[in-house]
């Protein structure tokens, strides 16, 4: 049977100027008409075009992506859906691995548009299809950027992910070299993202202890920068107890680290790394006077401070005062009742060894060298009162600066990095393997299980360490 096709519907997709140059040329052909007059008819009405299918409200968020592609198809090839639009329609039905609602990411539109596509294979049918998906997408990367709100303090708003509009974020997969690997990867997030879902996926018959981890550590994973500004930037797990060096997408170096005790977890934030002390003093947190060098004292006298390179300051000032430690209360401090400052001099004992690395935060908190080189060869590296102890600070100094470590002189000096550099402190309990599976690394914070930044124990430990 032959199909009658209105000529008014043939266009080349997604170009109103081929619509209307198609009309005129049939116009120009057409025979002159008769002398004899003929009853007038009704013309048909002539089919919806993807450009009018772009005014209906619904589409209006991506009227200015299509109109600047000259209406080309972004998940549709030749009326059929390529495998990247297969893709996206598949993390839409499962977007409840990323604690979303399949009404926030319109599955079940999605799911006609498809269908329906699936049925008749009409123009009409397939610009359905197209705009659902873009729909969907659009929608589905901007709720997977949004921050999470799972405990990550951020120095500033730029570390924080940032949730694009319908346009850019069509944009944004329109332009990436190929949007198959695009959408598989999930290239719009950090790169543990994609694979820390597809084992969720794969382990979805799991324990309900296994599945909450699931969940916490894909959201802690979203506050992760896919590529932050600048491209570099350093990633520690404290849960794994290691640091990565990240140059775009790729880590190009990793160490260990000793972070906080469980008592005084180390916790999760971002700023950027602006500058090295080197040589530095040890300004000794409130809480490891009160509970470590007042005992000390108390049983030994004050030239336990000598012996260990430590003095007593009059505050917490740039310039303070060194005072006389047999002056000092030290049945105070060991109480809590006195608050004192104490910090240990630049030297072989020193605490921060030759070089710590800052992230100005109210929490005190940095990267540094450490003398107790041997906490590095165990297995479970817990000891710290919240900072990051490294286990090359030369190797990390030398990455941060470009490949020229300064040199350290006898007194305490300050460095600027040549730029700044974003550093992430997270905490991942699982850890997806290349061949599927997934390992537990252990919930040693509890937070898996609480849900809760944990920072109570260490908000009034810490002070600012300049």
């Amino acid at each position: 049977m032959t199909k009658t096709v209105n000529p008014f519907t043939v266009r080349r997709p997604g170009s109103i100027r081929a619509l209307v140059a198609s009309a005129c040329v049939l116009a120009l052909a057409a025979p002159l008409p008769a002398t004899a007059k003929t009853a007038p008819t009704s013309a048909a009405p002539a089919a919806p075009t993807f450009e009018t299918a772009l005014l209906q409200p619904a589409n209006a968020e991506l009227r200015g992506f299509y109109y600047y592609r000259d209406y080309r198809p972004l998940w549709l090839a030749n009326g059929e859906l390529t495998a990247p639009a297969r893709e996206v329609a598949r993390l839409v039905n499962s977007s409840e691995l990323d604690g979303l609602s399949p009404d926030q990411v319109h599955a079940a539109e999605l799911d006609a548009a498809l269908a329906k596509l699936d049925a008749d294979r009409s123009p009409a049918a397939a610009d359905a299809a197209e705009l659902a998906l873009s729909r969907s997408f659009a929608a589905y990367v901007r709720l997977t950027r949004e921050a999470p709100q799972v405990g990550m303090l951020f120095e500033h708003v730029s570390l924080q992910p940032q949730s694009p509009s319908a346009a850019l974020a069509l944009q944004e997969a329109a332009k990436a070299p190929s949007l198959a690997g695009y959408v598989r990867d999930m290239a719009w997030l950090h790169p543990l993202y994609a694979p820390m879902r597809r084992a969720f996926a794969a382990e979805a018959n799991s324990d309900p202890a296994l599945r909450r981890a699931f969940r916490a550590n894909l959201a802690r994973i979203r506050d992760l920068p896919a590529v932050p500004p600048g491209g570099r930037y350093v990633l520690v797990n404290t849960a794994a107890q290691r640091l990565w060096m990240y140059d775009g997408a790729k880590p190009v170096d990793s160490m260990k680290v000793v972070v906080g005790k469980v008592d005084h977890p180390t916790p999760m934030m971002s700023g950027y790394i602006r500058y090295a002390i080197l040589n530095p003093y040890w300004n000794v947190p409130v809480d490891f006077t009160r509970d470590k060098i007042a005992p000390r004292v108390l049983a030994g006298g004050p030239s336990y401070l000598t012996q260990r390179g430590y003095e007593v300051l009059s505050d917490w000032s740039a310039d303070p005062t060194v005072l006389d430690p047999h002056t000092i209360d030290w049945r105070a401090v060991a109480a809590g009742t006195r608050e004192l400052r104490v910090r240990q001099r630049p030297g072989a004992a020193n605490s921060m060894g030759k070089v710590k690395f800052e992230f100005p935060n109210q929490l005190g908190i940095y990267l540094h060298d450490t003398p107790e080189t041997q906490l590095m060869a165990k297995e479970a590296r817990m000891y710290s009162s919240g900072c990051i102890r490294l286990q090359d600070a030369q190797r990390l100094g030398r990455w941060l600066f470009d490949g020229a470590m300064p040199v350290a002189g006898e007194a305490e000096s300050r460095i600027d990095l040549p730029s700044l550099v974003p550093v992430y402190v997270t905490y991942l309990t699982l850890q997806p393997q290349d061949e599927g599976g997934v390992v537990v690394l252990g919930d040693p914070y509890g937070r898996d299980v609480t849900g809760e930044p944990a920072l109570a124990a260490s908000t009034g430990a810490f002070r600012p360490s300049r």
